[in-house]
């Protein structure tokens, strides 16, 4: 099981928000590509991005952090207001290993399908979900659609990966929602990420215990960031060590 240590960029700034708020952010940062770097050099085989500008605005804001990321040798996978092909073109462009698609998936089932035909392997869909139901537009809807059912058809439109979290456990430091989690990596084949509310080397051994299930990475931030534990410390955690 991999560690994968998340930056999110705001206004060029790496930050961290609490359940997706943007009115409760804390800065960790002023440079996310140094940030990037310094996980990799930790150990991380893939960082985690996330464009909280361009989730608002719809297209790419980092293009500039990402070519840097990917000139400084680091390997990521970036989110964030990914609705088009030309979006996707941008950030793959910019070198990227993954893209994570999240409403525009769900909207458009059409665009994934273009998504993982243009870029098999590579495209990854986010399910963000709150009490079971999945939630879009930077989680201030909740719609009415369970998960699971979700990440099935988005398995059959191509994703090579489902990401999921927990909108509830997101930034509160209070472990993450496994069986939750479980639930998705039982319903389709292709590999799950485990993301939100990680706190703990106590919570990545229990979901340790989720891997046989299909859950092999965890994305990690705020735990990280607050010093509550230290990368190689997860790492070996995550690895059986």
């Amino acid at each position: 099981m991999q560690i994968v240590p998340a930056v999110d960029i705001r206004g060029g700034l790496c930050v961290n928000l609490v359940q997706g708020d943007y009115g409760r952010e804390t800065v960790f940062g002023e440079d996310p590509v140094a940030q990037a770097v310094h996980w990799h050099e930790q150990g991380a085989a893939i960082v985690h991005i996330v464009d909280l500008d361009g989730a608002k605005a719809g297209h790419c804001c980092i293009a500039p952090q990402l070519k840097a990321i990917a000139a400084a040798g680091v390997p990521c996978e970036v989110g964030g207001g990914i609705r088009a092909m030309d979006t996707l073109h941008t950030v793959f462009g910019a070198g990227v290993e993954r893209a994570i698609l999240g409403t525009a998936a769900f909207r458009d089932p059409a665009f994934l399908r273009e998504a993982a035909k243009a870029y098999p392997g590579r495209i990854v869909v986010g399910i963000d979900a709150k009490a079971g139901k999945v939630g879009l537009e930077g989680w201030l809807e909740i719609t009415e659609t369970d998960a699971v059912p979700f990440a099935m058809e988005a398995e059959a439109a191509g994703a090579a990966r489902i990401i999921y979290t927990d909108i509830l456990s997101d930034g509160m430091m209070a472990g993450p929602n496994i069986e939750a989690t479980r639930a998705i990596a039982r319903a389709v084949r292709i590999p799950v990420t485990a993301s939100g509310g990680i706190s703990s080397l106590d919570d990545i051994r229990a979901l340790r215990t989720a891997e046989p299930d299909g859950i092999d990475e965890i994305i990690v931030g705020r735990a990280l960031y607050l010093k509550r534990f230290t990368l190689a410390e997860a790492m070996a955690i995550a690895s059986g060590k």
